[in-house]
């Protein structure tokens, strides 16, 4: 209860602590606007100098210059240095550097993919077998990688070498497939034997060009071989048809088409086939073919018989049979000579010889075909007794032994039928090469069994929860977690027979959505509990003082509910993203709204650094008094534009604050150094003045011994003398005035109330000395003990204030009096006490 009694005892010396320390306050703010001044030259003249800005940023305290030298940092080396040193002193340069950084890394990440894709290019481009497909990846590769200059035109002259490669790919192909197409075309074009010869060797020319040039090796596999073969078929049926004009030809004859040839038929088509095959290549044949048939006499002729009309569907199949025979389909063209062979009709001479040839080139092709067919099956047999050592996954396995065995059979329908010893070993090949698959079927077949036997536990399993879960005590929660486990043991248990799946996942499904029945319900209820906290939350409003608090409990009533019944996952995150949607535009919107109030408070700010600066750099000029008049009117505009600003951000309040008021005292100051130096010219020229009244009333009194007095020079003195303060002007010019008038006859009267004045003098001075605590000597102990007393009776008595020391002076000033030099001393000396304390 007695605080008050030490407040001004305490706060005395905090505040005689903080007199000195205001000066060394402004001091050190002096200083440090110094150094960030000549910082910031230092930043502003660096003009790309990345090292001196490295040095600058590390030893620099302002943020500011620290920005400003951060910015002539570019190479990565510097970079690093700074970020790693600004890490956690300057965000905002810290910031800077990393931003450089990853551009910088990007960007090397970019080169390092272009470069990547022009050494891709260049591999290519040395690749003996290019592929489209290659040269696609390359330009998808390309297509994702940004735009990188420097290796631009080097890639683009790669890919048009590519493109050209490619081009040459295509014509080359073209070319072969086109010369192919001519190759098989000259037998039946029937040109010229000369001219057809002429023809194959420039193709078989063309053809050793073409295994030379630069892109053969991308060709496809067989197309050159197919060419050869083309030019061979070709030379050979030229040279079969150079020859057949030479032999004797039969005197054709009608005839009917049956079932058995005629034996110049069978003649026609061995000798055929002999002339056709090359040395070395003759098909295998029977020892009936082999032997030849024994001559007949001729036959006695027949009287000639009009032919019949040829039937057109006949004629029709056997140009089919043709067609077939030069496409090469031996199955087809079989198909049509047995139908030929199962209708019989009249046939002119030149039908029957063009019978004949057609049925001796199949039975060649046939000859052919059944010799390939035994190579292609010895083939076939030797790659299935290569299959298990391939060590082939399960299911290529028996794609692969599948695949051998239709080859066989087409070879059969193409061939004829194979040997029975060949037909065994195929056959036991490929049952060693399937055991391996077989087994490893069998094991799944039992995996998928065992598989269902699982599964049906599983169904019996959930129809138990489901019994469980619809007793009113159920948790819920272990209902929920009970299904999700089910769904996950139920996706991992493997393949079943898909006869059983269907069944077995419809049973399931029927068991677990009778045990998620009541589930379903409460999560229902849920999901209106959910939905009603996201219209809550919609709508808080973010500029409310409350908002955050009803926000943090609508979050905490979220993670409760969440917590007692978690709802199906993709209801769950839907009703999440919805929440969290809306708690983000809140927050959104308060960060926005803080982000604006910091924008003022900065721009508050900067209005406060004005004023300062304002302050710390406003001259004034004119007389004192102007200047004075000046001063007070730039401190009154600065503190009502500093009252009218704003606040400005925490960090730099008290920082601002100190400025202002160092910058209000310095100002202050200066007022308060026009008035000392305008009151020691007051006090200067009121001690002038009466001593200069001092002097004209001792001259009045002929104490200075001089008898004429001349008034005029005695009022220039007077005017030379600045002009003091309206009270003491007017009293000691009522003084000088009346002194100057009792030269006019009056002195003697004047002098001698002046004596009289002199004893009131000294009383006066005496009490102004008791009042203002002044001492007055040795001499007048006495007199002052009596005056103290009396001036205490005086005050006691009258109960009125007295006058002050400065009232009291004034009077003494304009009393006229006789004053020897100790008491004009006396008087002066009590101006200095009192003029002192009126100033301060």
């Amino acid at each position: 209860m007695f605080d008050f009694i030490f407040k001004r005892t305490t706060d005395q010396p905090a505040a005689a602590a903080a007199a000195p320390a205001a000066p060394e306050q402004a001091a050190a703010a002096a200083l440090s606007a110094s150094r960030r001044d000549e910082q910031a030259q230092r930043a502003a003249a660096l003009a790309g100098d990345e090292a001196a800005a490295v040095e600058l940023i590390l030893q620099s305290e302002f943020a500011g210059v620290r920005l400003a030298a951060a910015e002539h940092v570019q190479s990565q080396p510097y970079l690093e240095q700074v970020q790693q040193a600004m890490r956690n002193t300057d965000r905002r340069v810290a910031k800077l550097m990393q931003g450089r950084l990853d551009a910088i890394r990007y960007r090397q990440a970019e080169l390092q993919k272009a470069q990547a894709c022009l050494d891709l290019a260049n591999r290519l481009l040395q690749d003996e077998k290019l592929t489209p497909n290659q040269v696609a990846e390359l330009d998808r590769q390309w297509k994702i990688t940004s735009a990188v200059p420097e290796l631009a035109v080097p890639y683009d002259a790669a890919r048009a070498a590519l493109a050209a490669r490619l081009e040459a790919q295509v014509d080359l192909q073209r070319a072969i497939i086109d010369a192919m197409a001519a190759v098989r075309q000259l037998p039946a074009a029937a040109p010229a034997p000369e001219e057809a010869a002429q023809a194959l060797e420039r193709h078989a020319a063309a053809l050793a060009d073409y295994q030379q040039a630069p892109e053969h090796n991308a060709l496809p596999k067989h197309l050159l071989s197919d060419f050869a073969q083309a030019i061979e078929q070709a030379r050979a049926a030229l040279s079969a048809a150079a020859q057949r004009p030479a032999q004797p030809q039969p005197q054709p004859q009608p005839s009917l088409a049956s079932g058995a040839e005629p034996e110049s038929a069978g003649a026609t088509a061995t000798d055929a086939a002999s002339e056709a095959g090359a040395p070395g290549d003759t098909p295998p044949t029977s020892d009936a073919q082999a032997q030849p048939k024994p001559a007949k006499g001729p036959k006695p002729a027949k009287p000639a018989q009009p032919p019949k009309e040829t039937d057109k569907k006949f004629l029709e199949t056997l140009d089919a049979l043709e067609a077939a025979l030069e496409q090469g389909s031996l199955h087809d063209a079989a198909e049509h000579d047995k139908w030929l062979k199962e209708h019989k009709t009249r046939l002119t001479p030149a039908q029957t010889d063009r019978l004949n040839h057609v049925r001796a080139e199949l039975k060649r092709l046939g000859d052919w075909a059944r010799w390939g067919g035994n190579v292609s099956r010895e083939e076939l047999v030797k790659a299935v007794e290569e299959l298990p050592a391939l060590g082939l996954p399960m299911s290529e396995l028996a794609k692969k032994v599948g695949s051998m065995r239709e080859r066989w059979k087409s070879l059969d329908n193409v061939s004829g039928h194979a040997p029975k010893s060949l037909w065994e070993r195929f056959d036991a090949a490929c049952t060693t090469a399937y055991a391996p698959a077989a087994a490893h079927f069998k094991q799944l077949a039992d995996e998928r069994h065992a598989n269902a036997a699982k599964a049906q536990a599983l169904i019996d399993e959930t129809h138990a929860m489901a019994a469980a879960a619809a007793s009113d005590n159920a948790d819920l929660k272990n209902v929920a977690a009970a299904g999700q486990r089910l769904r996950q043991v139920w996706g991992r248990l493997g393949t079943i027979d898909r006869k059983e799946k269907r069944k077995l996942d419809q049973a399931f499904d029927k068991a677990l959505a009778q045990m998620l029945a009541p589930l379903s319900e409460q999560r229902k209820i849920e999901t209106a509990k959910r939905e009603q906290l996201i219209a809550e939350a919609e709508q808080l409003q973010p500029s409310e003082r409350h908002t955050l608090d009803k926000l943090r409990g609508l979050q905490e009533r979220w993670q409760e509910q969440a917590k007692a019944l978690p709802l199906e996952r993709k209801v769950e995150q839907a009703l999440w993203q919805r929440f969290r949607a809306a708690c983000d535009a809140i927050f959104a919107k308060r960060k926005e709204t803080a982000h604006a109030a910091d924008h003022e408070r900065k721009e508050h700010l900067h209005a406060r650094e004005a004023i300062c600066k304002e302050l710390e750099t406003a001259t004034f000029s004119g007389d004192d008094k102007a200047q004075l008049a000046a001063i007070a009117k730039a401190l009154r505009d600065a503190a009502a534009a500093w009252n009218a600003s704003g606040t400005v951000p925490r960090a730099a309040e008290a920082k601002i604050g100190q400025r202002y008021q160092a910058a209000v005292a310095a100002v202050q100051g200066q007022a308060e150094a026009i008035k000392r130096r305008a009151g020691a010219a007051q006090a200067n020229a009121l001690r002038d003045k009466l001593r200069l009244c001092q002097a004209l009333e001792a001259a009045i009194c002929g104490i200075d011994g001089a008898d004429g007095i001349d008034a005029a020079d005695w009022q220039a003195r007077w005017a030379a003398l600045p002009p003091l303060a309206t009270e003491y002007e007017r009293a000691l010019h009522g003084r000088f005035t009346a002194g100057l008038a009792a030269l006019d006859g009056k002195r003697e009267a004047y002098a001698a109330q002046l004596e009289r004045n002199r004893a009131k003098l000294l009383d006066e001075v005496l009490r102004l000395e008791i009042v203002a605590g002044v001492d007055s000597g040795a001499e007048f102990a006495r007199e002052r003990l009596k005056m103290q007393v009396e001036v205490l009776q005086s005050s006691l008595k009258s109960g009125q204030k007295p006058l002050t020391a400065a009232a009291a002076y004034l009077q003494l000033c304009a009393m006229p009096a006789l004053a020897d030099a100790r008491t004009a001393s006396r008087i002066e000396q009590l101006f200095r006490r009192i003029g002192a304390s009126e100033r301060a």
